[in-house]
């Protein structure tokens, strides 16, 4: 069985992210940046001056999330609108932004990258073991404009069923690669792909345009319910990802096939294999995934 350290654990995926914006937001929303600390220069897209001043002094206004990302929109100085801007915070393979109470004592964690201290005392440390992470400032009109290159949020009302067959129609892509574009859909990552085309009894490799409509119902159906699930465990914790409290995710236990090559399939007990395309390993059962719609 393939153990929990292997090393294809990627990045932290939508429910991640939802779980750390969700935890930021209850201590950030309202507070003031008193000071920012650039510890590592190299994971923003700004000089650290520039960076820094873009913050201090300024509001949060929300914590939110696009896709993978956490997003802190940070009110303006001269007007909540015309000079406001928006943080966005990409963790990487590895990153952590830790929010740390005033008066803790707690060990800092070990490869910070930066601090935001809090008008209340409070901090937020971004730690980033492998610092793959970006952290970048942007106009609310450069936010507008990044994110309309994203695709639909799957747990929109805008990541519709006929969506999904439409733009499926449009690729030949291997389904579990098409899932990975976030131009398709945002914040859809290889783990909750995999799971998600297991749920689905879609095999990883069948190209985009051979699946049938019940084949996309299916599979618009499992995505939604795992991220779902995946959002109320807190995520999933395999190595790297913790809440904004430091906290582990569970979805960990509720995988069906990520990391699990060799394990006995839950539905039918047939091993679990796992396939090596696109740069990244794919899991899934050859029973309950078969091979249909795929050229031989």
């Amino acid at each position: 069985m393939t153990s929990v350290g292997a090393p294809w654990h990627l990045v932290p995926e939508l429910p991640e992210a939802e779980t750390i914006a969700a935890g930021l937001r209850r201590h950030l929303a309202g507070r003031s940046v008193r000071s920012v600390k650039v510890i590592r220069s190299d994971l923003l897209d700004d000089t650290p001056g520039r960076f820094s001043e873009s913050l201090t002094g300024r509001k949060i206004d929300g914590v939110s999330r696009r896709g993978k990302n956490v997003v802190l929109e940070v009110g303006g100085r001269t007007s909540p609108v015309t000079d406001s801007v928006v943080l966005v915070v990409n963790l990487g393979m590895s990153g952590k932004l830790l929010h740390r109470p005033k008066g803790d004592q707690s060990p800092l964690p070990s490869h910070p990258g930066l601090c935001l201290r809090m008008d209340d005392g409070s901090s937020v440390i971004y730690d980033d073991v492998r610092r793959f992470g970006r952290l970048r400032i942007m106009s609310r009109a450069e936010y507008r404009a990044w994110s309309h290159t994203l695709g639909p949020e799957p747990l929109s009302h805008s990541f519709t069923l006929k969506g999904l067959v439409r733009d499926l129609a449009r690729s030949s892509t291997p389904i579990r690669g098409w899932l990975l574009d976030q131009r398709r859909v945002a914040g859809v990552g290889n783990i909750y792909a995999n799971e998600a085309l297991f749920h689905a009894r879609v095999h990883p490799q069948r190209p985009a345009n051979r699946l049938t409509t019940t084949d996309a119902r299916r599979l618009h159906r499992a995505i939604r319910s795992v991220l779902r699930a995946a959002v109320a465990a807190s995520g999933t914790t395999l190595r790297d990802y913790r809440t904004a409290e430091g906290a582990r995710g569970s979805y960990a236990g509720h995988l069906r096939v990520y990391g699990k090559e060799g394990a006995l399939c839950a539905q039918c007990d047939n091993e679990i294999r796992r396939i090596a395309f696109g740069g990244r390993s794919a899991f899934f059962c050859p029973i309950c995934q078969p091979t249909t719609g795929i050229s031989t």
